[in-house]
Order: C-alpha cells, then structure tokens, then sequence
C-alpha cells in the first residue's frame, strides 16, 4: 500500500468524523458532555485505568454516532421517500447510539461519583 492513499484514507476519515460533528446535534451534545467528563477527570485526579475506561467508551459512543450518520446518508440516499423499511433502519441505529449513551452515563457515574464524593464531602 503507497503512503499516498495510507494518506487520503486518513483525510477521508477525518472528513467523516468532521461532518458528523458539524451536522449532528446529538454529536455535538457527546462532544460537551466530553469535554466535562474530561475536564472533571483532571481536576479529579483519576488514575490511569479510569482513564482507560472513559477513553474507551467515550470513543465507542462517538464511533456509534458516526456509524448512525453513515446508517442515515444511506438510507436517505437509496429511499428518499418515506418507506417503513427505512424508518425502522434508521430508528435502530439511532437506538444503538442511545444504549450505548445510557451506558456510558453509567461508566461515567461509577468513576467520577466516588472521587468527586470524596473531593466535595471530604
């Protein structure tokens, strides 16, 4: 494989991920609750394997939101008119990415409540 198309596949990547978060709105709302999980984490202090745990599942909800953008432009493109077919496609993915944003509240409440207990409460 050249590094060329290494290179383009990349830019294609980036392209996807940039549109999602430009055009989403449920995307950007994963984008600020990031920023104040991350933001929590360091003012927390959170050891390494929290990190581990909050990385990885803030990165599956954002791959599961792209996937549901990629889910919709296709379906949109191959049925432009209402079809039922299509709505359940479109309704499921849109339910992927809920299940995984209620579990990641719940990751999220499990590392970050007992510090930040500890740092309010004493």
């Amino acid at each position: 494989m050249r590094a060329e198309s290494v290179w383009h596949s990349f830019r294609y990547a980036f392209a996807g991920i940039w549109h999602t978060l430009k055009t989403q709105r449920n995307a950007k709302i994963h984008t600020a609750i990031t920023v104040a999980v991350l933001l929590l984490g360091v003012w927390l202090r959170l050891p390494a394997p929290d990190w581990a745990v909050l990385a990885l599942t803030i990165g599956v909800v954002f791959a599961a939101e792209i996937i549901n953008t990629a889910i919709e432009a296709v379906v949109d493109l191959v049925a432009p008119e209402f079809h039922p077919l299509a709505k359940i496609a479109k309704d499921a993915a849109a339910g992927s990415v809920l299940v995984l944003a209620i579990a990641a509240v719940v990751v999220g409440l499990l590392i970050l409540l007992p510090p930040l207990w500890r740092a309010i409460f004493g």
